[in-house]
C-alpha cells in the first residue's frame, strides 16, 4: 500500500542504490514512506570490485526489499562512466513518472589510491563518476524540471574531505571536492527558477565496508561510541527534500555526530 506524507506527490531519483546495507537503500526507503514516487538507480559492477563486495541478493533483492516495482517504484542500471548516462537516468525517471521533482546524487566511486600508487586513469575515472556525472545529473535534471511543480530540490554528496585529509583516497578525496565546490555555483543557477541544491557530508556511516580495527578506532572519536546509520543521512535528506528547507541553498551540511577527528 502506497503511503502518504510530507512528499506525497512529488517525484524522486536517487542514484547509488546498489547495496541493502547503503545509504541509498535508507534514503530510497525513507523517501517512499514519506508519500514520493521514487526512480532508483544502481550500478552494482562497482560493488562487486570492492571489498564489501556486491549485495548478495543483487538488484533483484534490492527492489524486491523496497516494495517492488510498480505505480511509485522504478529501478534502472547506468555506469555513470558513460556522459550520456545521467541524461538517460533522468530521462527514464520522467518517462516512469512524468516529472521528476528531487535529484539525489548519492552514488561515489572507490578506489583507494594514495599518491604513490593513483594513476591518471583512475583520476580521470574518479572523476568522471563522482564529479562530472554529478554536474550532468544537474544539467539533465534543470531541462526536465516543471517549475509549475513545488519542491524542485537537488541533493548531493559530499565526504568531508574539506574537514580533514584523505591520503589514502586520493582520487575519491578530489572528485568529492569538486561536489563540495560546485554546490554553491548550482545553487545560484537554479534558485531563481526555485530550486535548491545543498550538499551533504554524512561523515563515518557505517555501511558494512569498515574493518572491525577501522570501526573501532573511528568510533572512539565519535562522541556516541559508533558511526552514524544510514537511516540518520535519510532522515536529513527527507527534511532537504521536503518543504521546510525550502529556505535553505546552496549549503554543505557536516551531519556527523560530533567526530573529533583529532581523537586518536
Amino acid at each position: 500500500m502506497k503511503l502518504s506524507g510530507p512528499l506525497n506527490g512529488r517525484v524522486a531519483l536517487v542514484t547509488g542504490v546498489s547495496r541493502r546495507a547503503g545509504i541509498g537503500f535508507a534514503l530510497a526507503s525513507d523517501l517512499l514512506a514519506a508519500g514520493a514516487s521514487v526512480m532508483v538507480h544502481s550500478w552494482s559492477p562497482h560493488d562487486a570490485e570492492q571489498p564489501w563486495g556486491a549485495d548478495p541478493g543483487g538488484d533483484a533483492s534490492i527492489i524486491g526489499s523496497l516494495g517492488g516495482e510498480g505505480p511509485h517504484l522504478r529501478h534502472i542500471t547506468a555506469d555513470f562512466a558513460d556522459p550520456e548516462a545521467p541524461d538517460r537516468v533522468v530521462n527514464a525517471t520522467l518517462d516512469a513518472f512524468g516529472a521528476v521533482d528531487i535529484l539525489v546524487a548519492n552514488h561515489a566511486r572507490s578506489s583507494h589510491q594514495s599518491l604513490s600508487e593513483l594513476t591518471a586513469a583512475e583520476l580521470d575515472l574518479t572523476w568522471a563518476v563522482n564529479a562530472r556525472a554529478s554536474v550532468l545529473l544537474a544539467q539533465a535534471y534543470a531541462a526536465a524540471h516543471d517549475d509549475t511543480r513545488p519542491g524542485g530540490r537537488i541533493i548531493l554528496f559530499t565526504s568531508g574531505q574539506h574537514l580533514a585529509p584523505m591520503s589514502a583516497e586520493l582520487p575519491y578525496a578530489i572528485s568529492k571536492g569538486a561536489i563540495h565546490q560546485m554546490t554553491l555555483s548550482l545553487s545560484d543557477a537554479l534558485i531563481d527558477r526555485g530550486i535548491t541544491v545543498n550538499a551533504v557530508n554524512p561523515g563515518p556511516v557505517d555501511t558494512g565496508w569498515a574493518d572491525p580495527e577501522l570501526t573501532a578506532h573511528v568510533g572512539r572519536s565519535l562522541p556516541a561510541g559508533r558511526w552514524g546509520h544510514p537511516e540518520e543521512v535519510a532522515r536529513l535528506v527527507r527534511w532537504l527534500a521536503g518543504d521546510d528547507s525550502g529556505w535553505i541553498t546552496g549549503q554543505v551540511i557536516n551531519s556527523e555526530g560530533g567526530f573529533r577527528r583529532w581523537v586518536m
